[in-house]
């Protein structure tokens, strides 16, 4: 994996506006993707994952704003860019998976007449051009008999092909940054793996960034190398994969990896959810996001956003006992205070 970045965001923040007030959905968000690699987005949902990374192609729909903050591109800031720039950068710089392929192809043309219209709208070759590499990204998806399926419309294909269709569709114009909202989610577990195979060995043939968001820390494991988990708009813990899974130092992210079933028990164990709801974005909490769900809240959780502590180069996490004058609390290591 390359050290040089390709996108910073930094103290990004979007509302959407409804009648009943302010929905604070991303709250002063932080994160780096490096060039050539996969950085997974975990966290419950309405937790502000998707917000985020729609926030960061530009495609928030009405209500939605972006209030605050930066997105920079290769050093360029996308906010600050107008819909005529964004629509040179969209789909040809950076492209989008959508979590539903039906909603996300246009029932009413052929897959080629889409992925033709795709290509051409960014690229500057003939149709017969266009159809050639509609083709080329079709079996490279591993899709048969491309020539024949790219007459087919989008009911006419399976889940699976559908899902293929879409990463073909997004991975058209060579992009250096691909966002996979929840590609997986619905897809049964042989074909999510397929997928996941799948995304894995483009990325590595294509070398492009990916940012894959889930809810689903089996995919984080299978496919990432960097993570952030996030919770009630705000990033609570920055690892890479095997900090996260091997030495969490966020009880949110303990509670997600405690609520894993482990299929290789010897007796039976019951799952132990997270107790409570995630927090009204309406009137967000003025201290920790976490603090009414997690047991080892204190006083000063509830009346201090904690802020984001380093524990290694590549392992930050957001918590008031990762402070240097925090009490020691049974269960919750303190050797990787800061």
């Amino acid at each position: 994996m390359s050290k040089e970045k390709i996108l910073e965001v930094k103290g990004l923040q979007t509302s959407f506006y409804t009648h009943l007030g302010e929905v604070q959905s991303v709250r002063n968000v932080d994160f780096d993707v490096y060039k050539g690699e996969v950085l997974g987005v975990v966290g419950e949902s309405g937790s502000g994952k998707s917000v985020t990374c729609s926030s960061v192609m530009r495609l928030l729909q009405k209500p939605g704003k972006i209030k605050g903050g930066q997105v920079l591109f290769k050093g360029e800031d996308l906010v600050t860019k107008s819909e005529k720039e964004m629509r040179k950068i969209q789909g040809n710089e950076m492209s989008m998976i959508f979590q539903d392929p039906m909603s996300a192809l246009n029932p009413v043309y052929t897959i080629g007449n889409q992925m033709v219209e795709v290509i051409r709208a960014h690229k500057n070759v003939s149709k017969k051009e266009a159809e050639e590499i509609a083709i080329k990204m079709l079996t490279l998806v591993g899709i048969p008999s491309p020539e024949e399926r790219m007459k087919n419309y989008p009911h006419e294909f399976s889940g699976g092909m559908r899902q293929r269709a879409v990463i073909a569709m997004a991975l058209s114009c060579d992009p250096e940054l691909v966002i996979a909202d929840e590609p997986t989610t619905a897809l049964d577990v042989t074909i999510q793996a397929q997928i996941l195979e799948l995304m894995k060995d483009l990325q590595e043939r294509l070398h492009s960034s990916i940012i894959f968001i889930t809810h689903d820390l089996g995919v984080i494991a299978q496919l990432c190398t960097r993570v952030i988990v996030m919770y009630g708009g705000m990033v609570m813990e920055e690892a890479t994969v095997d900090e996260l899974f091997y030495d969490a130092k966020n009880p949110y992210t303990m509670g997600l990896l405690n609520s894993i079933p482990n299929p290789n028990a010897d007796t039976k164990e019951r799952l132990q959810p997270i107790p409570g709801s995630p927090p009204d974005l309406l009137n967000p909490p003025k201290g920790c996001p976490f603090c009414n769900r997690c047991e080892y809240a204190m006083k000063v959780c509830l009346d201090e956003v904690p802020e984001m502590h380093e524990i290694s180069p590549t392992h930050k996490s957001r918590c008031h006992l990762l402070r240097s004058d925090a009490p020691v609390v049974e269960g919750f290591v303190k050797e990787a205070r800061m």
